[in-house]
C-alpha cells in the first residue's frame, strides 16, 4: 500500500450510531493509513450516546462526533472518498449522491441498536453487538492486501466483509 490516506465515508439512515461506531473504530484501528467519515441520509441531529460510551471504552476522545447529512460529502470542498460503505438496510437502498472520484462501495448492513427497546441492560447489548460486527468487518477490510487487488477484486473483496 502507498503512502496515501485513504477516505472512508459510512452512512447510515440516522447517522447516529452505527456509521459512528464505524467511523471512530476506522480511525482507530485505520492508524492513520485510513481517515473515516461518517453520515447520514436523514440524520437525526443527536449522537446515541451509548455509541458515544462503546468509542470512549475504546480510548477515542468523543467529543467531536456529530450526526450530519451526507450532502457535506458530495459537495466543493469535501474530502476525496476512495470507499462508502452503507452499514443499515434503510440507507442501502436509497439514492445516493454522485461521489466524485467512483469510491469502492459496499453494503455491510448491521441490526441498528439505536432502534432497540427494552431495559438498558438489552439496549447496551444491541450498541456492544454492533460494536463487535463493526470492528470485526473494519479488520477485515484493513487487512485487505490493498497492493494486489484489482479494482474487481477489491469490490468484491469488500461486499464480501459485508455478508460476515
Amino acid at each position: 500500500m502507498s503512502d496515501k490516506t485513504y477516505n472512508v465515508l459510512f452512512i447510515c439512515t440516522g447517522n447516529s450510531a452505527r456509521s459512528i461506531l464505524s467511523e471512530g473504530l476506522m480511525n482507530l484501528l485505520g492508524k492513520g493509513r485510513f481517515r473515516a467519515y461518517s453520515a447520514g441520509s436523514h440524520p437525526t441531529g443527536v449522537v446515541n450516546p451509548l455509541a458515544l460510551a462503546a468509542l470512549a471504552r475504546h480510548g477515542l476522545d468523543t467529543t467531536a462526533f456529530r450526526s450530519k447529512s451526507w450532502d457535506e460529502f458530495s459537495q466543493d470542498g469535501a474530502p476525496q472518498l476512495d470507499f462508502v460503505f452503507t452499514v443499515c438496510d434503510k440507507a442501502a437502498g436509497e439514492v445516493c449522491p454522485v461521489w466524485p472520484g467512483q469510491p469502492v462501495t459496499a453494503h455491510w448492513g448491521v441490526p441498528d441498536p439505536a432502534a432497540c427497546d427494552g431495559t438498558e441492560a438489552r439496549k447496551q447489548q444491541a450498541i456492544n453487538d454492533a460494536t463487535i460486527t463493526l470492528k470485526r468487518r473494519i479488520e477485515l477490510f484493513l487487512a485487505l492486501p490493498f497492493p494486489k487487488l484489482d479494482a474487481v477484486a477489491l469490490q468484491k473483496a469488500v461486499q464480501d466483509i459485508g455478508k460476515r
